[in-house]
């Protein structure tokens, strides 16, 4: 009775082992599980082996190697590559390297912040599939830049990627009426006084200026350079031995070249030198400046201008001071303190005014400004202008 128990048993356990299914197999060794005695199979997928690379340095090209099983299934194997600019490119994995197969990035692509990768195999059938990566989540590879290229990229990006500024500008500058201190003789043909007459000088002191400008900013240790080429003419007290109402007349063509160097990132110089045609010659002439702050937001602005250096044709001398503090988003406000002889004037005077900056978007801008200056205590006079910047 319990040999019979035990034999109705153990047919029950094996009826039910029968019946569970089998446990998963890897396809491959399936595969060869079905094949019959003595035939290897043929693998349906081939594998790539890789170390994927997490940081680059930019420019430099970046060499990416892999090994393949099953090569004989293989048509070709891509690196699919996305810029920092957003480009989707590829290049082939061809013989070489220590790990059979070596694929290159160029170095120009290798630009911060980092690309992205993915490899990607085509087999012999025509079957295409990523084995690393894929275009939809790509493996970073960030891109190691220095300071420089930081500060740059960072400047850049504050700019709106303009590099290039072209403006025009114009000023009308009134002292009042300027009186001389000594009296000189009269010249011949004037309709105010007799030749030989002793006169004490005075003239209507002022003067316009026009002119455009080039600025190119590189944003590195030269941060920036440009050109301006412009023009003043206007009446001004000029030193005389004879009283010449015409000789009064004063004009400046001018053409000037400037390169501004970053010293700290807070500290930046900025040198000028100009040339110049005035009415009575040719004449040269030198400015430097030294900016203290965020040299495109809120600074301080010391420098001087001189004309007329050496021999060359007088032309004058200012020495400013500026302070740029940033109200708003889109504008600027500049109180300016100026002290100048300009142009061709007998004693310093003194400007006093201000600036205001508004950015209207698009690469355009304008400057309004406006203030009195004077030369004596008795009297002075307005001055007011502009500017249209154009960034690109």
């Amino acid at each position: 009775m319990v040999t019979r128990t035990f034999g109705k048993t153990l047919a029950a356990f094996i009826a039910v082992g029968l019946s569970l299914p089998l446990a998963p197999r890897d396809a491959e060794a399936q595969k060869a599980a079905d094949a019959p005695a003595g035939e290897t199979p043929k693998p349906t997928t081939p594998r790539v082996h890789h170390a994927p690379i997490a940081s680059a340095e930019p420019g430099t090209k970046l060499v990416l190697e892999a090994s393949f099983e099953h090569a004989e299934l293989i048509r070709h194997v891509l690196v699919v590559y996305q810029t920092a600019l957003g480009e989707m490119k590829a290049v082939p994995f061809q013989r070489g390297g220590e790990k059979g197969y070596t694929a290159i990035i160029p170095g120009e692509a290798i630009k911060a912040p980092g690309i992205g990768y993915t490899i990607e195999v085509e087999q012999t059938n025509g079957t295409r599939f990523s084995v690393f990566a894929s275009r939809q989540k790509l493996h970073p590879v960030s891109v190691i830049e220095d300071r420089t290229d930081a500060r740059e990229r960072a400047a850049l990006s504050r700019l709106g990627g303009r590099r290039s500024v072209v403006g025009v500008s114009g000023e009308y500058v009134g002292f009042g009426k300027t009186t001389g201190t000594t009296a000189i003789p009269c010249a011949a043909g004037q309709p105010t006084c007799q030749p030989g007459e002793e006169v004490v000088p005075s003239v209507d002191e002022q003067y316009y200026r026009v002119e455009a400008s080039y600025t190119y900013r590189p944003l590195r240790t030269v941060s920036e350079f440009g050109f301006r080429l412009g023009l003043v003419r206007g009446w001004s007290l000029v030193p005389l031995s004879e009283f010449n109402e015409e000789r009064y007349k004063v004009g400046l063509n001018f053409g000037s070249a400037r390169i501004r160097f970053r010293v700290l990132d807070l500290w930046h110089l900025e040198m000028e030198a100009l040339t110049s045609v005035t009415e009575i010659g040719f004449s040269v002439g030198l400015g430097a400046s030294t900016l203290i702050g965020d040299p495109y937001g809120s600074k301080l602005i010391l420098g001087f201008e001189s004309i007329g250096l050496g021999d060359s044709a007088p032309f004058g001398n200012r020495f400013y001071s500026r302070i740029d503090l940033v109200a708003g988003d889109r504008v600027m406000v500049s109180p300016i303190v100026e002290v100048t002889d300009m142009p061709n004037a007998e004693a310093y005077g003194v400007r006093l005014f201000g600036e205001v900056g508004i950015t209207l978007g698009r690469g355009f801008s304008v400057q309004l400004r406006g203030g009195y200056q004077a030369r004596k205590s008795t009297s002075g006079g307005p001055g007011f202008g502009g500017s249209v910047l154009y960034a690109f």
